[in-house]
């Protein structure tokens, strides 16, 4: 019995794993989004030196959080209903529109993986 739970626990671990793993994203593949689309323009070449102080900085920031703001973004510039939470911004929206799921995935994982100024205060 001791040997079974074992090897369930294993082999749901390793599929936890895995699925988090894929979930993570391409990180080579979102620097090269992130260079296409141009983020820099006005975020940074290093994600975390905006050229307007009110923009974010997104070096480091939590890679699920970065995704859900472009779909937001992205739902928003598609006239969406407001209970669709989405995001209204004319410049991130016409950026978002170009951006696939996968592409939003990669480009969360890439700003995720910066060192950044962000921290969690206690």
């Amino acid at each position: 019995m001791k040997t079974t739970l074992r090897l369930s626990f294993l082999v749901g671990s390793a599929l936890l794993s895995l699925s988090a793993a894929q979930a993570a994203g391409d990180i080579a593949a979102g620097k090269a989004v992130f260079d296409r689309i141009n983020c820099a323009s006005c975020h940074g070449a290093d994600a975390k030196t905006s050229i307007d102080p009110s923009y974010p900085q997104l070096a480091g920031q939590h890679p699920d959080y970065l995704a859900h703001a472009l779909k937001a973004y992205r739902r928003g510039q598609s006239n969406a209903a407001p209970s669709a939470n989405i995001r209204k911004n004319p410049i991130m929206g016409a950026f978002a529109v170009q951006l696939s799921d996968k592409d939003i995935e990669d480009v969360a994982a890439y700003l995720s993986s910066l060192p950044g100024n962000l921290a969690v205060r206690k």
